[in-house]
């Protein structure tokens, strides 16, 4: 081994040593032997050039009749209802909408065409004087400042072949420039290279520059704006319209109108004009994405009804159903409020969503108070999560309407007295809420004697509504709450009386929509994100324009429930009509607090809008206890009002409504019984048969626990010394009118119970 490296380093010092003999020989056998040289050399040439095309020929190269036709993955973008809004484009690689060259501008074809390839029309797919131009422009400079490709290589780089830098690949766009020359037209060229061109950041193509630019579509460029374009196209960051060389582009604007021209696109006269036009540019957006909870909400919607391929496949364009402009105001109010509440009531977080009552179309949808808040999360959407929330005394409505369906009246009168439910435990218990007992009490731990529902209703009051649901059936209330809306609730023998003051679990979503069948006279129109989907050729693939509703609830019973919901008579006394006002139009709202203040809803509604808000926290932890209408209603009542601004002054449909033949229905609660005493309403009726026959012998279980504290009660007031028949109760009371032999003062007698379980409002 040591003897052969010694041989060659000898070898070499030999070389180095008569290098200079080695040379002159070789110098003086040029000159005898030029001549042979010469043809060797024009040999090796035309031999090279022979292996050349060989190779040209037996390259891999795609099928090119294809390719004016082949799929180029699209962007699935997504808009607001008119259309005109981008609020996301699902591709993570790029925006780009594919266009027939008939739908680009002339102007922006002629801009491209004279800056980018002014011989485009009379070359054959490469110009030799251009590449040879830019090889020694790259030379001289000593490295690569000018570009010698046509806009057919530009093309063959963009869809074909990668974009590394070899000598090899150079070879392969230069053949298959050629080929393509010869398979499509130079409009086919043309439109291939304007539907795939960088604009910068994930923008391709003339299309979604033109939106994103200026709000337009490519037909429409004018050709100061087309300029804008083309000039962008060398450095598209840094030349960026958003950007900081802003006087770089106008150079190169410039540039581009001269060019036009110069090639006899535009007059000199339009080209000054141009050049002092002043182009107004869209502001830039501060994420590429808006309304996120909304738009990934309808991309699963999209992908659960269509699939994941068919979704991707690229090229829809997705018009929703949203609100701009609604959306953006609620975001702020969303936003502000849900960060005060923080500090004042330890809740972090709020959604607010909002729906079309006519038609079901989700014009709102916030599901936190910022999507990229990283301490919430953000990202969670509380407006459709499931498990759901708690709805506390907003689902109250419910029961309520299926109660006036069975014969109940706002008029109708129970007593909001201490009252125990369990028949586990004694009448007498009344104040014991410990299991299995269950005696309810308000949020103040006041009881307000006898009220009518109306009042009930309007103040959510606890008792009345625990025996309301009672008296219209678990089973039944349930059933026209999913009727209206409300889906995630199970089924009746998971809940008891609590149902009614809100032990179910239900999103925001759904209780908006259901409110919203109370605003539509009890006509029910599922909820939906989307007005149209078309593909990239213009074919609908879903319309929800003219959606189909169902009549969940009576007319008659939706518009007494309005009614209630849109008195301020009735709901003084909780203190919130200075938030819930609003003159001069009607306007619904019913708030609602979960047990251990976990969840504050408002809910309500106008003939044209339903609008929800929950604040809480993700975790579920406690919030400060306050009524819901300080923690939600500040945030619900701002958002409304603005809203109110967009829609015309809608009244409620207040109409003549059947009037109850039972004194007991109607609000006649002072009348005797046999026995000469006053009674809760269980004395009078039959719950399974409300307007039928009054039951004899008051055998129904719930009446001894309901009658004992009111006996206590009418005796300590004086009225157990009623006379029967010293009352008239054969006339009807007008069922939207304060019932007249109804006594004011004892309604206004309160008792606060020494003991039991506070169940919120």
């Amino acid at each position: 081994m040591r003897s052969r490296l010694e041989h060659f380093a000898t070898t070499v010092k030999h070389i180095a040593t008569h290098a200079d003999q080695y040379f002159d020989a070789g110098i003086a056998y040029a000159r005898i032997h030029w001549r042979q040289l010469i043809v060797w050399g024009i040999g090796g040439v035309f031999v090279l050039a022979g292996l050349t095309l060989l190779w040209a020929s037996t390259l891999q190269l795609p099928d090119l009749t294809s390719l004016a036709t082949r799929r180029i993955d699209q962007s699935v973008k997504i808009y607001d209802r008119t259309g005109t809004v981008l609020l996301y484009d699902l591709s993570q690689n790029a925006q780009r909408t594919i266009v027939p060259l008939s739908a680009i501008s002339p102007n922006i074809q002629q801009a491209v065409i004279s800056i980018e390839d002014p011989n485009f029309y009379t070359h054959r797919g490469i110009e030799v004087t251009a590449i040879a131009r830019a090889i020694l422009a790259d030379i001289v400079a000593g490295g690569k400042v000018q570009g010698g490709s046509t806009i057919t290589q530009q093309v063959v780089k963009g869809s074909i072949l990668t974009n590394d830098k070899t000598i090899t690949r150079k070879l392969k766009e230069w053949v298959l420039s050629l080929k393509i020359e010869r398979v499509l037209s130079k409009d086919q060229i043309l439109e291939l290279y304007l539907n795939q061109i960088p604009f910068g950041g994930t923008l391709y193509g003339v299309e979604a520059a033109s939106m994103s630019f200026y709000g337009v579509h490519a037909s429409d460029l004018t050709v100061p704006q087309a300029a804008y374009l083309a000039a962008v196209l060398p450095a598209p960051t840094r030349l960026s319209p958003y950007g900081t060389h802003t006087d770089q582009l106008e150079v190169r604007k410039n540039l581009v109108l001269d060019k036009m021209y110069e090639h006899g696109a535009i007059t000199a006269a339009e080209r000054d004009e141009y050049k002092a036009t002043k182009v107004v540019f869209l502001p830039p957006r501060d994420t590429s994405i808006s309304a996120p909870h909304f738009v990934f909400y309808v991309e699963q919607y999209l992908e659960n009804k269509y699939g994941e391929d068919a979704l991707m496949q690229g090229g829809w364009t997705v018009i929703t159903t949203l609100d701009a402009d609604l959306q953006t105001k609620a975001e702020e109010i969303v936003n502000t409020n849900a960060l005060a509440n923080v500090g004042k009531y330890n809740a972090s977080n709020m959604a607010m969503t909002a729906v079309d009552p006519k038609t079901g179309q989700i014009l709102v949808m916030v599901g936190s108070r910022n999507y990229f808040d990283t301490e919430i999360p953000g990202a969670y959407n509380v407006a459709v999560a499931m498990p759901g929330r708690q709805p506390g005394s907003a689902f109250k409505p419910f029961v309520y309407a299926q109660a006036f369906s069975e014969g109940y009246t706002p008029d109708t009168v129970l007593f909001d007295l201490p009252t125990q439910f369990s028949t586990h435990c004694q009448p007498s218990d009344n104040h014991n809420s410990e299991s299995p007992c269950y005696a309810p009490v308000d949020y103040d731990g006041k009881f307000r004697g006898p009220m009518s529902l109306r009042d009930a209703l309007a103040q959510s009051i606890n008792v009345p509504a625990v025996k309301l649901l009672y008296l219209a059936g678990v089973s039944d209330s349930l059933k026209l709450a999913k009727s209206m809306g409300i889906t995630t609730l199970g089924n009746p023998d998971q809940y008891g009386l609590t149902l009614v003051l809100g032990g179910g679990e239900v999103t925001p979503l759904e209780m908006t929509s259901a409110y919203g069948t109370f605003a539509a006279d009890g006509m029910h129109y599922n909820t939906t994100p989307i007005l149209k989907v078309e593909d990239s050729a213009g074919n609908t693939i879903e319309d929800d324009t003219q959606p189909v509703g169902t009549q969940a609830l009576d007319a008659t019973v939706a518009q007494e429930i309005s009614d209630v919901l849109s008195d301020p008579v009735a709901r003084a006394p909780l203190g919130e009509n200075d938030i819930f006002s609003f003159p001069g139009h009607d306007v619904a709202v019913k708030t609602g607090t979960t047990n251990d203040t976990r969840d504050a809803w408002t809910v309500g509604y106008t003939p044209d809008i339903a609008v929800g808000v929950w604040a809480g926290n993700n975790d579920n932890t406690p919030m400060v206890k306050k009524v819901s209408g300080f923690i939600v209603g500040p945030a619900w009542s701002e958002f409304m009002n603005y809203a109110l601004t967009k829609f015309p002054d809608s009244a409620f449909t207040r109409g003549t409504y059947p009037v109850a033949q039972k004194p007991a229905l109607r609000g006649v609660w002072q009348v005797p019984g046999a026995d000469g005493a006053v009674h809760e309403i269980l004395y009078w009726i039959n719950k399974n048969d409300p307007t039928g026959l009054t039951p004899p012998n008051y055998n129904d279980s719930q009446f001894a626990y309901w009658d004992y504290p009111v006996q206590q009660w009418a005796a300590s007031n004086g009225f157990n010394n009623i006379q029967p028949g010293s009352i008239d109760t054969t006339q009807p009371q007008s069922p939207f009118q304060p019932n007249p032999q109804q006594p004011q003062q004892p309604q206004q007698q309160q008792y606060s119970p020494s003991g039991g379980a506070i169940i919120p409002q």
